[in-house]
């Protein structure tokens, strides 16, 4: 009798074996939630958004973005950090996330261990911008009036520590720029204080500012990068401003909870691949002024890496009080 049965239970041993794999590999069978711990239009929200739209086609199951800002990302990057390692709760950032460590004396999710960074992509040349009214005609007048003028010229940004904050820094540093951080609640209201005249200048990433360009209301006076964009050709780079070794250049990335499966964050790069190869986003990314590449898995780690000894020394620079 038990000879005659085994075959059956074997049978039945392998089929469930395949619909236990063939469920690892639905995902996704649900809606998956994006966290942007920034607010409503700033540029890693705009391109998240536009990413998310394209999972959503490609993967027939909603891809959505929840805004969840404060504390210069950590309030947003500590829930998902909590979230389960399923591959339904993701984060958005973008440089900003390899600031943190000289921002905060302690984070409150393991910054090594609880979020693994998944792809980076739509790479977004950082600009100097000025309103269209603006005196400043190049970035050289802006450098002469501010060492002229001590303390008269003002930036905007997010919030202290976040990446336009280290990168004006950074500019600072490397081109005798001499400028007061008055800090917002969110890189879109920095540039809302630029349109009407509180600030003097902020530094974004392309995305950020781009309809502003389009509506005539601000000028761009550098481009990070070793060639003018395409969509700015009448711009010139830091190199061609005065400030060659300025490099900074931001993305936008994906990070999910530890404990995501492999298989699941796989099925992500691949379709975040898709994504920035097909013809509308290139288009989206050309239109804001960066380059749809896409750099997944341990390349990204790497990045991630290089970006954080950049921070690290920028910082020493700053001399911020961690908090």
């Amino acid at each position: 009798m038990n000879r005659m049965n085994f075959p059956l239970c074997a049978a039945l041993a392998l089929a469930c074996a395949a619909a236990g794999v063939q469920a690892q590999t639905a995902y996704p069978d649900k809606p998956v939630k994006i966290v942007v711990p920034y607010p409503p239009g700033g540029a890693v929200d705009q391109v998240t958004r536009r990413i998310a739209q394209k999972l959503t086609e490609q993967t027939g199951q909603s891809f959505f973005v929840e805004n969840k800002a404060g504390a210069t990302g950590t309030i947003g990057a500590t829930q998902v950090a909590r979230a389960p390692g399923d591959g339904y709760t993701l984060m958005a950032n973008d440089t900003t996330y390899s600031i943190l460590p000289q921002v905060f004396k302690k984070l409150p999710w393991d910054y090594a261990h609880d979020l693994v960074p998944v792809a980076g992509f739509n790479f977004a040349p950082t600009t100097v911008v000025v309103a269209a009214n603006s005196p400043f005609k190049t970035l050289g007048d802006m450098v002469a009036y501010s060492q002229a003028h001590t303390g008269k010229l003002n930036y905007g940004t997010g919030g202290a520590g976040t990446m336009p904050h280290f990168a004006t820094v950074a500019l600072e540093g490397v081109s005798g720029l001499r400028a007061t951080h008055v800090p917002f609640k969110g890189a879109g209201e920095a540039t809302l204080a630029l349109l009407s005249g509180t600030i003097d200048f902020q530094i974004a990433s392309t995305p950020g500012v781009m309809g502003q360009v389009r509506g005539g209301k601000v000028r761009l006076l550098a481009v990070s990068g070793e060639q003018r964009l395409k969509a700015l050709p009448d711009v010139p780079t830091f190199a061609q401003a005065g400030a060659p070794d300025y490099k900074v250049v931001n993305f936008t990335g994906l990070w999910a909870p530890k404990g995501t499966p492999e298989a699941v964050l796989e099925t992500l790069r691949k379709n975040i691949a898709k994504a920035m190869a097909s013809a509308d986003v290139q288009s989206f990314a050309n239109d804001l002024g960066a380059v749809p590449g896409v750099v997944s898995g341990q390349a990204f780690a790497d990045r991630l890496k290089s970006d954080a000894q950049l921070w690290e020394a920028v910082a020493a620079k700053v001399g911020i009080d961690k908090q």
